[in-house]
């Protein structure tokens, strides 16, 4: 199982640039690349939420953060030029389903063009030698069928968000034909399902509305039950992101399109997360289903992971029952006013170590 102690032998010195990295996982990264000792530069906009992980755990102190927008091709291409990095985790993104109804060409502008943009500048950096771009489990064509979806299989995304991440998938490939193909740079796109995990402020997100009406002693509103999707701790991705970077950096045939979410048993429905919150938290936390007939969600999507199974070895290190319960452990220090950032280290460390 790839850790910390794992990450910190080849990313120790390494100049790495994260872009997105004041968002909730992008500050998680960073700060396991803070943690495995890597030269970070941080490219994105000021957080998008608050309060925000990256300005309550102050990332800004432990790395080189600069505020930008990644629609913003010169201002990128200067950040490049200075911090020369080896390594780039693109993560920059509107990343909210519904957000993506209210402002279509932001969505585009951001999650198509800002692909482009950080694929140019790696085309004009030679000391990039390997990059990932975060996509997410909606980039496919979504039949809401009952088997999960293989890297294989066709790429479309109903609502802009989803469309616009399979667009951002589509101009990584055609980069990689186009420039990247005589293997001086290795390029791979990552599929993640939805992740949970302390430090999540953003607004129609299931276990952040969870938290906020614990907060405010409210019952939780669920939209949508019955849709299923395949939640994981934030740190299950993140440790895969590093783990695929690291190895197509030493060897390019592990460059590629893979699928990061949990075993199937842990594919469950919002009703059933929101119970098994319930259960955790304890303290009379209910909830309650409130549709509220907004736009259109897929209510069924699961991942085929084998591919990175086979690839890596790789394998969920906790259930959907730890997740959340690292989660609550994370979120109940903080909203007694607690230090979160010593429980946070002691994730990253626990992570995959056993």
């Amino acid at each position: 199982m790839y850790n910390l102690e794992m990450c910190r032998k080849f990313y120790e010195g390494k100049r790495v640039l994260v872009t997105g990295h004041t968002g909730f996982k992008g500050t998680w990264l960073c700060r396991i690349l803070s943690l495995a000792g890597a030269k970070v530069t941080g490219y994105a906009l000021e957080a998008p939420t608050d309060p925000a992980l990256f300005s309550i755990i102050e990332a800004a102190d432990m790395m080189k953060s600069v505020t930008g927008d990644i629609r913003d091709l010169g201002h990128l291409k200067q950040v490049f030029e200075q911090a020369q990095p080896e390594l780039v985790f693109h993560l920059a993104a509107q990343p909210i389903v519904r957000d993506s109804y209210k402002d279509p060409v932001y969505t585009y502008e951001t999650n198509v063009m800002g692909t482009v943009n950080l694929l140019e500048c790696v085309r004009l950096t030679p000391s990039v030698k390997s990059i990932l771009n975060i996509t997410t489990d909606k980039v496919y064509e979504n039949r809401e069928w009952e088997y999960g979806y293989r890297e294989c299989d066709p790429l479309d995304g109903y609502d802009p968000y989803s469309n616009s991440k399979s667009c951002s998938e589509l101009v990584t490939h055609s980069y990689q034909k186009s420039f990247f193909s005589d293997g001086h740079c290795a390029v791979s796109t990552a599929r993640a399902g939805n992740v949970i995990g302390g430090g999540d402020f953003a607004n129609d997100r299931l276990i952040p509305d969870c938290i906020r009406a614990m907060e405010s002693g409210r019952k939780i509103e669920v939209r949508n039950p019955l849709s299923t999707r395949p939640f994981q701790h934030v740190l299950e991705p993140l440790f895969v992101y590093l783990e695929i970077a690291q190895r197509q950096y030493g060897e390019l045939s592990y460059q590629g399109y893979y699928n990061v979410g949990p075993d199937d048993c842990d594919c469950v429905t919002a009703g059933e997360l929101v119970n098994c919150f319930c259960e955790l938290w304890g303290d009379g936390a209910s909830w309650i289903n409130r549709c509220d007939g907004g736009p259109h969600e897929a209510r069924f999507l699961k991942l085929d992971c084998s591919k990175i199974k086979s690839v890596f070895g790789w394998k969920p290190c906790w259930n959907i029952r730890q997740a959340v319960e690292k989660t609550i452990e994370w979120s109940k220090v903080y909203l007694a006013g607690g230090d979160i950032l010593p429980v946070m280290d002691q994730q990253i460390r626990e992570y995959g170590s056993k």
